[in-house]
């Protein structure tokens, strides 16, 4: 019998908890048809609300269900991690408690892993339910990834994804603190299908993402799998050092021709306070990439333990 370890990272999913896991074992009949068992791995990111309290519950009615919570909230890209870890099936798959993964796919997506494919991934084709500007946002992100990275990051992605077992070891090899998932996806490789669905609103509760949230994690994003900005920021300023030198002969020539070395001075001001603006931009670009090594040469733990069973 082949194991799958369905992996569900959690935070502040207390009245989801039960119902995904109802929801779940609605494909049970595929599961034995199939010689399928089943382990359900609830990673609880450092709840503040009755979601360990829930699991706990669950678990005494099923001891398939295990429990990995977090000594503190150290985000869903932790979450996961520690899921992939803690997993022992033959094929692992990461699901949202909230119900915006359908467990009702589960039985299309096996079918085409017996197929050969090492993993199958869902998209989802539209974005209702979502404020229009974080759809906006969110479009024109997956767009800049895959033009300044070379590895593919599909628009729509969620992390609702079957791996056989060779993936998921190939993803904890990238071991790396500043983890960003659908990267990480994309870039170990592997011969991937893809299933479109319709966006489905969570069931219970409210999203955890805010709008600054994403655009953090777009950053992390951007800096983990593409160095195109500090190529951007070489370019302007060897762009701006030209620009410079080229006004120095203009105001050398200028002065020995009419000499009249103080005119222009509000328009010397504004030059100087740009090239000081694309200084400081570029100095924040390259303050990104290094905090980024800052935090992984300390080579703290991705995340910390308080319960597990």
């Amino acid at each position: 019998m082949k194991l799958l370890s369905v992996i569900i990272p959690c935070y502040n999913e207390e009245e989801n908890v039960r119902d995904f896991y109802d929801e779940l074992f609605k494909n049970a009949p595929f599961f034995q048809e199939k010689g399928i068992e089943v382990e359900l791995l609830y990673i609880d990111d450092g709840s503040v609300d009755k979601t360990v309290q829930e699991v706990r519950k669950l678990r005494e009615l099923d001891e398939r269900i295990h429990l990995v919570s977090f000594s503190r909230n150290f985000g869903k890209e932790a979450a996961i991690y520690a899921g992939l870890q803690k997993s022992k099936g033959d094929l692992v798959v990461l699901m949202d408690a909230d119900l915006q993964d359908p467990p009702s796919l589960l039985p299309e997506m096996y079918g085409y892993i017996e197929q050969g494919y090492d993993s199958v991934a869902t998209r989802r084709v539209t974005r209702k339910g979502e404020p229009p500007v974080r759809s906006f946002f969110a479009r024109r992100f997956y767009r800049l990834m895959n033009r300044i990275s070379r590895t593919e990051i599909v628009d729509g992605a969620r992390d609702y994804r079957l791996m056989t077992r060779q993936v998921v070891d190939a993803i904890l090899a990238m071991s790396e603190y500043n983890r960003f998932t659908k990267g990480i996806f994309g870039w170990v490789g592997y011969e991937t299908k893809w299933i479109e669905y319709e966006n489905i609103e969570r069931r219970k509760g409210e999203t955890k993402f805010s709008f600054w949230k994403l655009f953090i994690y777009a950053l992390e994003g951007i800096t983990a799998f593409s160095t195109l900005p500090l190529t951007i920021a070489a370019v302007m300023g060897a762009v701006f050092c030209i620009f410079a030198f080229i006004l120095i002969i203009i105001t050398v020539v200028r002065t020995l021709i009419f000499g009249d070395p103080t005119s222009g001075w509000p328009s010397l001001v504004c030059i100087i306070l740009l090239v000081s603006g694309v200084q400081l931009f570029c100095l924040g670009i390259v303050g990104q990439y290094l905090s980024k090594t800052y935090m992984e040469v300390k080579r703290r733990p991705i995340y910390l333990v308080k319960e597990d069973f």
